[in-house]
């Protein structure tokens, strides 16, 4: 009779144990777990902290007692196995209910001490209000704490899965959530541009997100933890969760002289074998190669491990007759209304792994659009760009972001490539998917690009190629061109592009775009076969491009400003009692009251319904539109704004957009007295020279108005732009009339010249000295003071495009506009200035 020896318990332990029992019913299975349950729904656990699941003992997959009577397995909780004698083959057991200590012997060890929380050495960091999540007891420490009357907030450090399903749950108790993450963006399992669509997401739902912003820091003050980051900022909370990853609690296989890996998880074989073949090693704790790079991996995911413990009891039942293949690690999760998911590789592991990768991005409807509740979801594979091979696979949306990752998954796995996802069946009905699946969508796109009718390019791509003189050519429509735009961006909608085709120049790169790539593929076939080859089409089109660079700039902007952004929050209602009981919009007076379903219209559908049924309407009438693209919350907003209606409110569940816009009336032109007595907040300036003395006044009256409490836009054009320039901007690459202007104006505000007595350069030299004299800030402190009060500093798009001047040229901070941004500014403002 065999003894087997099991050594942790959860899906490793336990999965292995239940195996072996139903392949030998007469061995003795012992199991050892030092924690006080053999297996729990650790999964479930943020769920439990968020009320979600009421009941604690659902949480409980397995007990000892029902172990026993099931399987006759030996399951010994709150006992430890201290250390390993391999040459006798036993171990030895603590009871730490007791303390005493005895041996056990084995004929197959197997080894599941899962991962423990990484806790770094920070100060402060054993407060006792500061916790992880890996077992039912932290769990039980921090539903106490939240249960607590007085804890109000809670910062979550680590943006991973279970720190984002914390924070979703913490404030769903109510708390104010602020999630902290050291990387540039969340869940580092997919790419930026999936992550971008989470981001904001997640501001939707007021968390406040400081990324690329580690913990430097905890200190108690009081009954309040004070958190210090890198950056100088300090946050005050009630309570915090750690949740910055885990690594693999192998001190036991170390001490026994197993093999292991450099992060110190134990290496196995395909059989789970470690360096000693009496021990196998399963769960999060093992290294073994990755069936997609052939690189040793560790990867602590609940499906992996289960699936290990049914192989390695077969493996030790049977000899060693069923090798494990590895995992792509396949993972999900639920983030409020979102579901995001990720398989395989993501391009960040494509670039570590030195592998060719190309990429397909889609973002469609859930089921068929004309169908009720179609919600959007984004689908992204990466690919090999040659052979068409999967790598990897993220989907985010509101509905069906599980299934189409399952597929994908299986396709991966089994080493398929982007022709299989064109030729996927899919179960089709309207209520379940549409007839060409998002799946097949980005097949197609990827097929296209290997057959080379197209040539697909990133959002990163798109950029670096606009810098760098591209003509940009946007092929959507007006009202969606109105809405937002690509900076530099040329409209041409795609219907129009065969009778304009003189307007796009032949000598230069082209990057087309639409709201999301069908247009841009329209419009990159209709310029090919018109004799245009350097075309390249943005693959996810405007919303992939928009989500990303707007993540961009909350990370370039001042922390000031970061802040203000948050404090508007996307959502809103300010008028709460606007909606009657039956669903319509409330009325007051005879006004009309429109309601319109946009639910499965993507971008610019909804914006264009409403913009139709508003042309219907008089001052005063109030429409109510319901929708599903993600992109409608902001989309309505800009449009309410250019057009003069007010938006009453605006709110979001589960994924689906409402909105209440009243239609606004003629704007009076006022005169006179009436004119004086309007109430302009605003101040603006355009900076046109760059003379170091009028650079200095135009910050002295920007800084005053600030101080009076006016809003302020500097609007830099022309020469004006060297006063943003940065002093070291690092190589920046320009064409031969770039480098021209660049040499010619001021490196940065330092080598500013006066407009008057400017002696060969001695002028400012004695101005900064006679200022510096008198007490009076110097231009670069007056700079910072601006951006700390708020200025908002816009430099003029087309201005930088003649002057040769790139945005990594300038200052942090700094917005890209045009014309229409300083006449929006200039409209509420009471004061306008030109220097």
């Amino acid at each position: 009779m065999a003894t087997y020896v099991i050594v942790g318990g959860v899906a490793g332990g336990a999965g292995t144990a239940a195996r072996l029992r139903r392949l030998d019913e007469k061995a003795e299975i012992i199991m050892f777990e030092r924690g006080e349950h053999i297996s729990f729904a650790n999964c479930g656990l943020p769920y439990y902290a968020g009320g979600v699941i009421t009941d604690r003992s659902r949480l409980f997959v397995m007990t000892p007692e029902k172990f026993k009577e099931a399987l006759n397995v030996e399951a010994k909780v709150r006992h430890e196995v201290v250390s390993i004698n391999r040459n006798e083959k036993t171990v030895k057991v603590k009871n730490l209910a007791t303390g005493s200590e005895y041996e056990q012997a084995y004929d197959a060890l197997i080894l599941s001490p899962g991962a423990s929380p990484v806790k770094p050495p920070i100060p402060g960091i054993d407060d006792p209000d500061i916790m992880s999540l890996r077992s039912v007891s932290d769990i039980d420490r921090i539903k106490t704490r939240i249960d607590r009357e007085d804890t109000k907030s809670a910062v979550v450090v680590g943006a991973g899965f279970i720190g984002l399903e914390m924070a979703e749950n913490l404030k769903e108790r109510g708390l104010d959530v602020t999630v902290v993450e050291a990387l540039d963006q969340v869940m580092n399992v997919i790419d930026y541009d999936m992550a971008a669509i989470v981001q904001q997401h997640l501001r939707d739902k007021d968390i406040r997100l400081k990324l690329k912003d580690g913990v430097s820091s905890f200190a108690r003050k009081g009954s309040i933890l004070e958190i210090t980051l890198s950056s100088g900022t300090v946050l005050k909370t009630d309570m915090v969760i750690l949740s910055i990853g885990v690594r693999p609690d192998t001190a036991l296989a170390r001490e026994a002289g197993l093999e292991v890996a450099q992060n110190g998880a134990i290496k196995v074989d395909e059989f789970f074998a470690t360096s000693d073949p009496s021990i196998r090693a399963v769960g999060d704790a093992i290294e073994f190669r990755s069936p997609l790079t052939g690189l040793p991996v560790t990867v602590p995911l609940a499906g992996p491990a289960n699936k290990q413990a049914r192989l390695c009891a077969d493996n030790i039942v049977k000899g060693n007759t069923r090798p494990y293949g590895g995992t792509i690690a396949t993972s999900i999760a639920k983030i409020f209304d979102i579901t995001v998911a990720s398989t395989g590789l993501t391009g960040k592991n494509l670039e570590r792994a030195g592998l060719p990768w190309a990429e397909a991005v889609t973002h469609s409807g859930s089921h068929a659009g004309y169908y009720p509740n179609s919600l959007q979801i984004a689908v992204k594979i990466l690919y090999h760009p040659e052979t068409g091979k999967l790598w990897g696979a993220q989907a985010v949306g509101f509905d069906g972001a599980d299934k189409r990752i399952d597929v994908l998954a299986a396709y991966i796995k089994k080493e398929g490539t982007v022709h299989d996802l064109a030729e996927f069946e899919q179960a089709y009905a309207p209520p379940f998917s549409s007839a060409k699946d998002p799946i097949n969508m980005v097949g197609f796109i990827a097929e296209n690009a290997l057959d080379k009718l197209t040539r697909t390019i990133t959002w990163k791509e798109a950029e670096a190629l606009r810098k760098n003189g591209a003509f940009m050519l946007d092929v959507r429509t007006k009202e969606e061109f109105d809405l937002g735009s690509i900076p530099g961006a040329v409209l041409i909608p795609n219907t129009e592009l065969r009778n304009r085709l003189a307007e796009v120049p032949k000598d230069r790169e082209i990057v087309v775009n639409c709201g999301m790539g069908l247009r841009g593929y329209l419009a990159e076939r209709i310029l090919r076969e018109n004799g245009y080859a350097r075309v390249s089409n943005l693959t996810g089109g405007y919303k992939t491009w928009k989500a990303a660079t707007l993540e961009v700039e909350y990370l370039t902007n001042p922390p000031a400003q970061t802040e203000a952004a948050h404090a508007q929050p996307a959502l809103f209602d300010k008028n709460a009692q606007v909606i009657e009981e039956d669903g319509s919009p409330r009325r007051h007076g005879n006004e009309k009251a429109i309601v319109i379903d946009a639910c499965g219209l993507q971008c610019p559908g909804p914006i264009i319904r409403l913009k139709q049924e508003a042309g219907n309407m008089e001052s005063g009438d109030r429409i109510r539109i319901q929708a599903t693209d993600p992109g409608f919350a902001r989309d309505v907003k800009a449009w309410c704004s250019l057009t003069g209606n007010e938006l009453i409110s605006l709110t979001s569940e589960s994924g689906k957009i409402d909105a209440v816009i009243e239609k606004g009336g003629p704007k009076p032109v006022l005169s006179g007295r009436s004119a004086a007595a309007a109430p302009l907040s605003g101040a603006t300036l355009i900076v046109f020279s760059n003379d170091f003395d009028k650079a200095l006044a135009s910050f002295v009256l920007a800084n005053g108005a600030a101080a009076t409490g006016k809003d302020v836009t500097m609007f830099f054009t022309f020469w004006g732009l060297s006063v943003l320039r940065k002093k070291h901007p690092g190589r920046v690459k320009k064409d031969v009339m770039g480098k021209m202007f660049g040499a010619m104006l001021p490196a940065h505000m330092g080598k500013l010249s006066l407009s008057s007595m400017n002696f060969a350069g001695m002028g400012p030299v004695m101005m900064k000295t006679r200022m510096k004299q008198k007490h009076v800030d110097q231009l670069e402190s007056m700079v910072s003071q601006a951006r700390m009060a708020g200025i908002r500093m816009v430099a003029c798009q087309m201005s930088m495009d003649i002057m040769g001047i790139t945005k990594e040229e300038l200052i942090d901070g700094v917005e890209i506009g045009g014309v229409a941004t300083y006449m929006e500014a200039a409209s509420a403002s009471g004061v306008n200035l030109f220097v």
